[in-house]
């Protein structure tokens, strides 16, 4: 598999499992959503960036 078909297979995997949280508990979405927007900048920053490390973490352990 070449590097552009990785690259676009993890874009649609990300895009199913983005999409499958509003499909599967919209009200459960949509309350985090509120939520999220009432955070400030500095707060967004750390979710962003403990949500990239845990992918980060994950990543690493998958490829062992």
């Amino acid at each position: 598999m070449s590097m552009t078909q990785q690259i676009l297979t993890a874009l649609a995997l990300y895009m199913i499992i983005e999409g499958m949280i509003p499909f599967i508990g919209p009200g459960f979405f949509r309350r985090n959503v509120v939520r999220l927007a009432q955070l400030d900048d500095n707060q967004l920053r750390v979710v962003g960036l403990m949500v990239m490390l845990t992918g980060v973490g994950l990543l690493y352990l998958i490829r062992l």
